[in-house]
């Protein structure tokens, strides 16, 4: 008798959402956001500093929002919530478009901070950890490489808009803000659930736990530290500096094409070369999630610094060389951003588990809206001052390094919550 066919579990439907909904909203929106600055701080006359300084602003907005997001996540129906902060994240984009001086920037940053707390932070690791009990990393990192392949097909696309355009810069914001709505809106509503509870299942690879038996299904499933006792730990505040070092270090992608521009380049060829930091996303992602579930978030984060720690290098003293800027801009991606996006919430599973993960990672996750509010505008501001970039990146290598020492310290608190008896 023929073996029935195995049914796909609703578990990779969840992820193929999540990877248009996390990679539209970073890889579109977020990514881009740098394309768009030196053509509307020149139209209209706005210091970089000055017209950066809404990164600041969405930043103080998102570490407010944080932690009633993951609330409201809880509480009310997910594709509610979400296609309200995808028209308020990509809304965002389209007022942009309109805006005649920075006070507009100034303004729109509060509904953009609002939206992208449950587009780009909340979202993914939360529905991952309800859906995935095997394979979290890969699918960590399948959603981190749609961020760099969508964006690898936005950013020349925006890039080649804003240098060709009839309102340039304006019309790519209008236009990016659109089209994203435009298909996530669908998206959330044809396939996110929030829990396979919801529609009668269980998490995929929780089955073969409830196979040996039910105790150990609780245990499995629901093993680690609670909030209270994580809040305690010296592996929650490396953890917390972590995430806001490793966004300080991430928040200088916004800065990439006004950098490569600042050299000599155009817009053009800017976007080309965020295509390939996009494109390093996409690789990295997969890369860096297959490295979680073989070596660990410890070592993965190791490798990623140093990676990371070559490209600038690369680009403080090879950048008379376009193959060189592109090529290390792509390896910029390969590292930093899916540190945020695959690293960070691997590293907070490891540490802490998954009992309490939501509450944990939302708290620790307030270091990347403090990073922002800091990070973004003082790169500009360097800029402005020094005339040159060259002072921020070796802030950034600096801030690598400091990442490892933070990392190494976080697993020996987990070791101290172990030997204490927290972990159950």
């Amino acid at each position: 008798m023929a073996t029935a066919k195995k049914k796909i579990h609703y578990a990779w439907w969840i992820l193929v959402a999540l990877c248009l909904i996390v990679g539209l909203s970073k890889g579109a929106l977020n990514t881009s956001s740098g394309l768009f600055i030196p053509g509307a701080t020149k139209d209209l006359d706005i210091l970089t500093g000055n017209l950066t300084l809404y990164f600041s602003i969405a930043s103080i907005v998102t570490m407010i929002f944080l932690p009633i997001g993951g609330k409201i996540l809880a509480k009310y129906d997910i594709r509610t919530v979400l296609v309200i902060a995808i028209i308020l994240q990509a809304g965002s984009y389209v007022g942009f478009g309109f805006s005649s001086s920075v006070w507009g920037w100034y303004i729109f940053a509060v509904p953009l901070a609002v939206g992208g707390v449950f587009t780009t932070v909340i979202v993914g690791p939360v529905l991952v950890n309800q859906w995935f009990k095997k394979k979290n990393g890969m699918a960590l990192g399948l959603i981190g490489a749609s961020g760099g392949l969508l964006g690898a097909i936005a950013q020349p696309i925006i890039g080649y808009t804003i240098a060709t355009a009839e309102h340039t810069w304006r019309t790519g914001y209008i236009g990016l803000g659109l089209a994203v709505i435009i298909i996530v809106v669908p998206t959330v509503l044809l396939v996110l659930r929030k829990s396979p509870q919801a529609i009668g299942l269980l998490p995929y690879g929780a089955q073969e736990i409830t196979d040996v038996s039910d105790e150990t299904k609780t245990e499995e499933v629901d093993k680690g530290v609670t909030l209270a006792i994580a809040r305690k730990s010296s592996a929650f505040y490396s953890l917390f500096f972590f995430f806001l070092l490793i966004t300080s270090i991430a928040s200088f992608a916004i800065h990439i094409p006004s950098y490569i521009q600042s050299l000599g380049y155009d817009a053009i060829f800017a976007g080309n070369a965020m295509a390939g930091y996009m494109i390093g996303v996409l690789l990295g992602a997969l890369a860096l999630g297959y490295l979680v579930d073989k070596i660990g978030s410890r070592n993965t984060v190791y490798v990623a610094m140093i990676l990371a720690a070559i490209s600038v290098l690369a680009l403080l003293f090879i950048s008379d060389s376009k193959i060189v800027i592109v090529l290390a801009t792509a390896l910029y991606g390969f590292t930093v951003s899916n540190s945020v996006g695959t690293l960070a919430p691997a590293l907070t599973t490891s540490l802490f588990g998954s009992r309490e993960y939501a509450q944990i990672y939302s708290t620790a996750s307030l270091g990347l809206a403090i990073a922002g509010i800091v990070a973004l505008p003082a790169y500009g501001y360097i800029y402005d001052f020094a005339k040159s970039y060259t002072p921020a990146l070796y802030i950034v290598l600096v801030l690598l390094i400091i990442n490892i020492v933070l990392v190494t310290f976080a697993f020996e608190g987990k070791k101290k919550l172990l030997k204490q008896g927290h972990w159950n």
